[in-house]
């Protein structure tokens, strides 16, 4: 039986049982093999660019047995894919600019599709593209795994008025956390990151003023954040 390492674990906790499922960039096909060896899924696509992690892909489905329940596809993004082919979509390990490509180039994922996104790079720029565009943020989970901190981002298609702040870009909605439990030290985080960054700046021979206030005011509402989360967990 085929255990998943936490990040993917909590992309599955998103997969809603019964859907026609989609795992782009899926490299060894960890992801739909769990799910349909747990019953979760009947089904799977299977996506990815490159030839090479397509294989490994075939491999891991040909060891557990999954191999009949699978349709390997070499596809740049979704460009393989039909709309209606799947009513789930996770999209994880990726840059957030990938993900706004492989999004832009397949709109009709905003209609009817749940996407489970876990962004590696460019989380704020991801968020910021997804409300432009017509997509909504239902939930963000974060986690920590072997000495890094990655967010796993529910979204579906939906008018999105949320306005990004220097803070909120980096560290979501609060309105949206799920679970809490690990966002004090996921904040902690993000602001000694966002102070450092900051630091670096302040010393440089020709200081780039407005980023230096954007950090600045990212550190202040950041800060907020975690007083108010240390003031929930004491009362």
């Amino acid at each position: 039986m085929l255990t998943l390492t936490k990040r993917l674990q909590t992309v599955a906790d998103l997969v809603p049982k019964g859907c026609s499922f989609a795992d782009i960039g899926t490299d060894h096909a960890y992801l739909p093999v769990w799910l349909l060896q747990n019953g979760v899924i009947s089904s799977a696509i299977a996506g990815d660019i490159r030839q090479g992690p397509l294989e490994r892909a075939r491999a891991t489905a040909r060891r557990y047995g999954c191999t009949d329940q699978m349709d390997f596809r070499l596809s740049d993004g979704l460009k393989a894919l039909s709309p209606h082919e799947a009513d789930c979509i996770a999209i994880a390990g990726m840059g957030g600019e990938a993900i706004c490509a492989i999004l832009s180039a397949a709109p009709w994922t905003k209609r009817g599709v749940r996407l489970i996104l876990q962004p590696q790079t460019n989380l704020p720029q991801l968020r910021r593209w997804l409300t432009a565009e017509g997509y909504r943020i239902c939930q963000e989970r974060c986690l920590f795994e072997e000495g890094h901190w990655y967010s796993v981002f529910l979204v579906s298609g939906g008018q999105d008025d949320t306005v990004w702040t220097p803070g909120s870009a980096l560290a979501g909605c609060p309105d949206r956390w799920y679970p809490q439990v690990q966002r004090p030290d996921y904040l902690r985080f993000l602001i000694d990151r966002t102070k450092r960054e900051l630091s670096g700046l302040q010393k440089a021979a020709a200081p780039d003023q407005a980023r230096i206030y954007h950090l600045e005011e990212a550190v202040q509402e950041l800060s907020i954040l975690m007083t108010e989360l240390e003031k929930e967990d004491v009362q």
